[in-house]
């Protein structure tokens, strides 16, 4: 019986004495398709000739040796088959992993042939697709996942969720049917820590607080993040003349891409969180992994993007955490410049500083315990002008009328202020300052 014909996904040897070859067009074949088959006991012409002695223990050596050579790690499926009277062993295998190596040493194939990379050819083929999804295809220490918290964020972006196909349209499990590592971080309980941590002074030597918001879906701790350094992010209000000024301890939209950044294209397979570090004078955004190996810093600065966990972007990108437009980048170089970036082998550090002469000019101005900031902020308006009307303040805060009501309500009830005369002509009296 003949089988046909070697191609780029099919490799015929004799016996299990040609099993080293056999490995290497295995890996070539999953470089270069995601998928393979190598038959023995088939002559190269396809005519099936047997394999002999077989034993539990070949099959076993098989797998075995498979399982130590090529990097990363694959499961194959081997079996024992019969065609016609000739007992043969088929070894499939599919991946997504790419480069696979073989016994140390990268390949692809051409045809039926196995060829060795170059290093600039190996280059080439990361650089096709950016780097590998390992987060897709690493196996959760933990199977008793749920996802309630993600599918309420699809649905809340008015995208219809498909409960029987959820899992699958998401790609949270792997080919063998297990969550993922992704699915993993976007579960509604895991032990992935998000972490703000606070310090006194310019180093890491006093810690003042330390903030976690993991161990939830990964999406909702993203947020937790943004939502509070956004809250740290006071305004000061310079007024000059009839000028109002209102300025930021430091530029949050440059925040905001950095740690978004840093959420999508951490190297997650290695199990090492990005977080954020406060110090008096600056904003640290850290990511573990360095840059994709594809990728050159002037790339990187240029804003190309080259994704290190694809299917969590397209996750983050569904959701309108992130535009795959590359401008974050860029947007952080043209505030703060290149040296707002820290590059090494296994970490991007993003710098964001603070206003220090700004935040001394806040911390030296009177301050107001029982008044939260929004009271705070109407409070400081009628100081610099106590005959501002409801419309004005409203035009001023950007709140609605009802909580600009509700705030001026609360600050004559703590005796801040007092109204004198009608509400056409009158004015606030205010009673401290």
């Amino acid at each position: 019986m003949n089988l046909g014909l070697e191609s780029e996904i099919l490799e015929f040897k004799k016996s299990t004495s040609e099993l080293i070859k056999g490995i290497i067009s295995l890996s070539a074949m999953l470089n270069k398709n995601g998928e393979g088959t190598v038959y023995f006991g088939v002559k190269n012409n396809g005519d099936v000739i047997g394999q002999k002695d077989i034993t539990e223990s070949t099959l076993r050596d098989i797998s075995r040796k498979i399982a130590e050579n090529i990097s990363p790690q694959i499961i194959p499926s081997i079996a024992l088959e019969l065609i016609g009277d000739k007992k043969v062993i088929k070894v499939t295998a599919k991946g997504s992993e790419i480069p696979y190596s073989a016994f140390g040493k990268y390949y692809s194939r051409s045809f039926d042939e196995d060829k060795q990379l170059s290093p600039t050819m190996l280059k080439a083929l990361i650089n096709r697709d950016g780097e590998p999804d390992y987060i897709i295809n690493k196996v959760a220490t933990k199977q008793d996942l749920t996802f309630k918290s993600l599918k309420e964020l699809y649905i809340t972006n008015s995208i219809k969720v498909n409960n029987s196909k959820f899992e699958e349209n998401l790609s949270l499990k792997t080919s063998n049917n297990l969550y993922n590592y992704m699915a993993f971080l976007l579960a509604d309980i895991n032990d992935v820590s998000i972490k703000v941590v606070t310090f006194a002074g310019t180093d890491k030597t006093v810690m003042l607080k330390r903030t976690e918001y993991g161990g939830k879906c990964l999406l909702l701790a993203i947020n937790n993040v943004l939502n509070y350094v956004e809250s740290i992010d006071e305004t000061k209000v310079k007024v000059g003349g009839i000028q109002r000024k209102e300025e930021k301890y430091f530029d949050f939209e440059c925040f905001k891409e950095a740690w978004l950044n840093a959420c999508a294209h951490t190297k997650w397979s290695e199990e090492i969180p990005p977080a954020v570090y406060i110090f008096d004078d600056r904003i640290e955004v850290v990511s573990n992994g360095g840059l994709p190996s594809a990728l050159s810093k002037e790339d990187f600065y240029e804003g190309v993007s080259k994704p290190v966990n694809k299917s969590l972007l397209k996750i983050l990108a569904d959701l309108d955490y992130i535009e795959e437009t590359g401008h974050g980048i860029p947007l952080i170089i043209e505030k703060y410049g290149k040296e707002a970036f820290y590059i090494s082998k296994h970490t991007v550090i993003v710098k964001i500083p603070i206003n220090k002469q700004l935040l001394e000019e806040v911390k030296n101005e009177i301050s107001y315990e029982d008044l939260n900031d929004s009271e705070t902020k109407v409070l400081n308006l009628l100081i610099e002008n106590n005959r501002y009307k409801n419309s004005e303040l409203i035009e001023q805060t950007k709140f609605t009328e009802r909580y600009v009501r509700k705030i001026l309500a609360s600050l004559k009830e703590k005796k801040y202020i007092e109204r004198v005369g009608a509400n056409k002509n009158g004015y606030w009296n205010v009673l401290k300052k």
